[in-house]
């Protein structure tokens, strides 16, 4: 037992130290443009003209008072 005391005594006293280090390395990041094509469908943009077309006229006609 006092063998026991005795050794831990001893490591108790002595100082421990742990070193650590990390390196993280990052490759480059390439950054690309994005190229996006829209398709406007036509017939659908006339037939909102025709639709509308008939509220526009009247607007035209109506006088401020």
């Amino acid at each position: 037992m006092l063998a026991g005391l005795l050794l831990l005594v001893v490591v108790a006293c002595t100082q421990h130290k742990i070193e650590s280090q990390h390196k993280v390395e990052l490759a480059p990041v390439e950054i690309k443009p994005i190229h996006i094509t829209i398709d406007v469908n036509i017939k659908i943009d006339k037939a909102l003209d025709d639709f509308f077309g008939d509220i526009d006229e009247s607007v035209d006609d109506v006088t401020p008072q």
